[in-house]
């Protein structure tokens, strides 16, 4: 259960078979974002378990979960944008049926991240799913 923003992205990654030009695409979709307001860079949004630091801002508006993102890193950055895909415009409920490990590996980024980088996307899944869960 995935976005029209995320298939579109499957789409493209389905054309760009090799690792590093994905890995590439994924830093594009980071530096593409806008930068999360400073003030929003908080403890209260920052994500433990990163190896980078990580911001996400959640925003429930009509039961429409929807979140912003910031990191330090532009991969991280780019995972941020990634997961914006997989998750932004879903009702709140739907969020938490999401299997973003099943998702991510279409994308086949499971294989490639270093474990300090998989340790901080599941970071950040963990993070969007509590929110929604508690917003549920």
């Amino acid at each position: 259960m995935a976005t029209n923003a995320f298939e579109e992205l499957v789409e493209d990654f389905e054309f760009i078979e090799d690792w590093e030009d994905r890995y590439r695409h994924v830093i594009e979709l980071g530096k593409a974002m806008e930068p999360l307001d400073e003030a929003l860079k908080v403890p209260a949004t920052k994500v433990d378990g990163c190896a980078s630091q990580v911001w996400l801002h959640v925003q429930i508006e009509d039961g429409v979960f929807r979140f912003e993102g910031d990191s330090d890193a532009m991969i991280v950055k780019g995972l941020i944008a990634v997961l914006q895909k997989l998750y932004s415009d879903l009702a709140v409920s739907a969020v938490l049926k999401v299997d973003a490990r099943a998702e991510m590996a279409r994308l086949g980024l499971n294989e490639h991240l270093s474990s300090q980088r998989s340790n901080g996307l599941r970071a950040m899944i963990e993070r969007i799913r509590e929110t929604a869960q508690n917003n549920c």
